[in-house]
């Protein structure tokens, strides 16, 4: 068995996520969503780390998952 390297990061479920939650990871993970478009599902997602909004040269923002938020749906066996 090989030890985890000291230098990975350890990557944890933070809290269970409710069935809109992991839809809304679902949904990020096919495309990200215009920040306009944000449910209160993104705003408790982005509270743990899991999606973040980035600026676009437009000017406009998107949401779009995070290495945390991927890390959750690798660990679903999704990806």
């Amino acid at each position: 068995m090989n030890p985890r390297p000291k230098s990975a990061p350890v990557r944890a479920i933070r809290r269970l996520l409710s069935h809109h939650e992991i839809a809304t990871l679902l949904l990020l993970w096919h495309a990200p969503i215009d920040a306009i478009a944000a449910t209160p599902d993104v705003a408790s997602l982005q509270e743990i780390g899991y999606v973040e909004t980035v600026s676009q040269a437009a000017g406009e923002a998107e949401v779009r998952l995070t290495e945390d938020g991927n890390a959750v749906l690798r660990g679903l066996g999704v990806k």
